[in-house]
Formats: C-alpha cells, sequence, structure tokens
C-alpha cells in the first residue's frame, strides 16, 4: 500500500470515527432530552393529581365538619317547634326525611372524596368497604382478593385507591356488566392491581379518540405518576381486563 492509500484510509478511518462520535452524541442528546421531557411531564401530572387531591381532602373536611353540623343543628331546631296538627307534624316528618337524606348523601359524597377508612386502616380495607356498599346496591356483583399488601405510602395507596373506583365506575356506567373480579397482590416488590369483568367490552383506541373522559387517560396518569405500567385487554363482547403494575420502589432518573 502507497502512501497515497495510507493517507486516503486514514482519512477515511478519521471521517468515520467522527461520524460515530457525532452519532453517538446526538443518540445521547436525544435521551437526555427525552428523558428530561418525561421528568417534566411526570412532574406535571403529579402537580395536577397533588391538587386535586388536596381540593378533595379540602372539600371532604368541609362537608363533614361544617356543613353536617349546621344541618345537624337545623333538624334539632325544627324538631323543637310546637306542633299543633296532624298535616303540620307529617310536614315536620318530611323535614327530618329530606334532613336525613341530605347528611346521609352528603357523608357519602366525603366519603367518595376521601375515605376515612384509607387514612386509617389502609388500603385493602377502603377497598373492601367501596366492594361491599356497591355490592349492597345490587346494581354489580364485585369480588376483591388481596395477598402480602404491606403498608403503603399515602401516596401510593391513593392513587391505587382511585384507579380501582376508576375502574369501578367504568365497569358500572360503560361495561354493562354483571360482575367484577378485582385483585390486589405484591409479588418481587411490585404492586399488581387486576380486574376483569363480564361486560361488553370496548376497543381502546376508538374508545380513547371518541370518549377521552371514559377515564383511561385518569388512570394511566396515576399509573405514570407512580412509575407503573397499565395493560388492558378488551374486545367487544369479550369484557374488559385491566392489570397495573406498580413497583415499590420507583427508579429515580
Amino acid at each position: 500500500m502507497d502512501s497515497g492509500q495510507t493517507t486516503f484510509y486514514t482519512a477515511y478511518l478519521i471521517i468515520g470515527v467522527l461520524v460515530g462520535i457525532i452519532i453517538i452524541v446526538f443518540i445521547a442528546s436525544m435521551i437526555r432530552h427525552q428523558r428530561r421531557h418525561n421528568r417534566l411531564h411526570k412532574s406535571k401530572i403529579l402537580a395536577e393529581i397533588t391538587t386535586l387531591e388536596k381540593e378533595r381532602t379540602r372539600i371532604a373536611a368541609d362537608l363533614h365538619d361544617e356543613l353536617g353540623p349546621i344541618l345537624s343543628a337545623a333538624k334539632f331546631k325544627i324538631n323543637s317547634l310546637d306542633i299543633s296538627n296532624d298535616e303540620d307534624q307529617y310536614q315536620l316528618d318530611m323535614a327530618n326525611k329530606h334532613i336525613d337524606d341530605i347528611i346521609r348523601r352528603m357523608r357519602e359524597i366525603s366519603a367518595d372524596l376521601m375515605p376515612g377508612t384509607l387514612l386509617r386502616k389502609g388500603l385493602v380495607a377502603a377497598i373492601e368497604e367501596t366492594v361491599y356498599k356497591i355490592n349492597n346496591t345490587g346494581n354489580l356483583s364485585i369480588s376483591f382478593a388481596s395477598r402480602n399488601i404491606p403498608s403503603l405510602k399515602n401516596e401510593m395507596a391513593v392513587n391505587i385507591y382511585r384507579i380501582v373506583q376508576e375502574i369501578i365506575h367504568n365497569t358500572v356506567k360503560h361495561a354493562g356488566a354483571s360482575s367484577l373480579r378485582l385483585e390486589l397482590k405484591l409479588e418481587n416488590d411490585v404492586m399488581i392491581l387486576m380486574s376483569q369483568d363480564n361486560g361488553k367490552g370496548f376497543d381502546y383506541s376508538d374508545a380513547v379518540k371518541k370518549n377521552p373522559g371514559l377515564g383511561l387517560r385518569n388512570m394511566l396518569s396515576r399509573a405514570e405518576v407512580l412509575e407503573g405500567e397499565m395493560f388492558i385487554d378488551s374486545k367487544p363482547g369479550k369484557g374488559t381486563a385491566y392489570i397495573f403494575e406498580i413497583p415499590l420502589a420507583p427508579n429515580s432518573d
């Protein structure tokens, strides 16, 4: 090989190395940009969810601590009235019934916004309470099983509970199902939430395009905040299955 060829191949090699370095730098830059974008996206979702949960907690506290006593005081006042005839007594009884209905519904709304059981006894007890209430309505039969569930941080417990709420809501409102099976378990430091209903099923991509209010995006957002994954298996006429896999110890990029 003469000196001219040597120079050519040396230059070719140098150019190849430079191109390789440029490609590597470009790929590394793209990866850093993507990671930064993911962190910003997660931070935005987390801020929105945190604000939402704080507002729910505030409203639940206001309903329980302020409106509840006011309604109870109003009921006490009207019951202290001197009733002289049956018609007035009937109207008083009806007023008492309406106030009792309002107090009961207010407590239900307060519990939906932020279940006291979730804060006092944890995630499993809160899900069991919700399942019990739904089963008592007769609109949907839900079975729930849990295994190896440790005490969870409040953020994780609240987000998983909201996902369960959304699954139940979607099943009642959209699935046309008569039964729903829920399972929550811990495997290899990963929380796994699974559900299966016997409803009519749906096409996921089509449902998201036509009706973004289904709650699917909300569930996905909560899974993303917990650095977990959401999987859906649903076909028209075949029911719907959800699987959420959420690590107990999220990665920190």
